[in-house]
């Protein structure tokens, strides 16, 4: 069991940092071959961000744990906005762009509600995929068009200040270096989710937990770490659009193409608690951003998520995660 414990750790650390190189390796291979900058930051990072839920809840799957590949994108769509979106709120008021209220919030609880209608009958198909794949693709191909034309802000603004950021001290010509980062990081990045994913079945098995719980509480958070991180530093920093468009960004890539190609490469059974407990929560916190966005307060105006509130949505997650823990003592 220690060795378990141990290899999650490490696991963790590993897919952090491969999942960072990866990201930069990319970009600046991209951006040497003239790809758009602003394509880049859309696409190229913004997979690179979500690519620690993505490779494990796919090796997940394919390893036969579907408990985990769907906690994990689940899970870490709750982390992003009853933790991670509580915390940058106590940190800073979250502003709430008008743009947000009318299109990315609806979207997002429209997903939301067609992962609940696919998860009704206790199964994931393959044809359920596909549709969840083609939503997600129909989403990303608008929303290029519309931020190349000028018409509308990315799903994840943050994502082409990070490329910007992360690509500048690899010059595009070093283009050998960026080749070696992004291949050494994808490498890692799949061995470090193998550890993970036997971490936590080891773990699981162990314990008697069920692997829905552990794929909601530790991977989820694990994951979820490059979202937090970005997401406080962009709250210290004021940049309230950057830590909203990330959480949000994060949290349909999660719902359409993570569980999305996880579900493609082995169908999944879903078990009751997912849909009336992990949705139905998802579905809650997406709602409540809507109407927090929308309610006017006295002195601050619409569109603002305040400390008060901030400290709700952190409550929120920490009795979720009492009532996961309840679960495990009681079974």
């Amino acid at each position: 069991m220690l060795s378990a414990l141990l290899a999650l750790v490490v696991g963790l650390i590993v897919l952090l940092v491969s999942a960072h190189y990866f990201v930069v390796g990319t970009a600046a291979g991209a951006r040497h071959f003239g790809m758009p900058p602003l394509l880049i930051g859309m696409v190229v990072v913004g997979f690179g961000t979500s690519a620690p839920e993505m490779v494990v809840s796919v090796l997940a799957a394919h390893q036969g744990n579907p408990g985990i590949a769907l906690g994990n994108a689940y899970g870490s769509n709750i982390v992003n906005i009853a933790l991670i979106l509580g915390l940058t709120a106590l940190i800073r008021p979250v502003n709430v762009p008008r743009p947000v209220l009318h299109r990315e919030l609806p979207i997002l609880l429209a997903v939301t509600v067609l992962a609940a209608w696919q998860a009704w009958d206790d199964q994931l198909t393959r044809i359920e995929a596909l549709v969840l794949l083609l939503v997600f693709t129909g989403l990303m191909l608008v929303n290029i068009c519309q931020a190349l034309h000028g018409k509308h802000q990315a799903l994840e603004p943050d994502l082409l200040c990070e490329m910007e950021a992360q690509t500048s001290p690899f010059p595009a010509e070093k283009i050998g270096r960026a080749m070696v980062q992004l291949f050494t990081g994808l490498i890692f990045l799949i061995l470090s989710s193998r550890v993970l994913v036997w971490a936590a079945v080891a773990i699981a098995r162990n314990f008697a937990i069920s692997e829905v719980v552990i794929g909601l509480t530790i991977v989820a958070i694990g994951t979820s770490l490059p979202e937090l991180a970005s997401s406080l530093v962009a709250a210290r920093k004021g940049e309230h659009d950057i830590a909203l468009g990330n959480i949000l960004g994060s949290n349909l890539f999660n719902t359409l193409a993570v569980v999305g190609i996880a579900a493609a490469i082995q169908p999944m059974p879903v078990d009751a608690n997912v849909l009336g407990r992990d949705i139905l929560l998802m579905a809650t916190l997406t709602a409540s951003l809507l109407l927090l966005g929308w309610t006017p307060r006295h002195g601050e105006g619409p569109g603002r998520i305040n400390r008060l509130e901030g400290a709700l949505l952190v409550s929120v997650y920490l009795g979720y995660t009492l009532l996961l823990l309840r679960t495990i003592t009681t079974a």
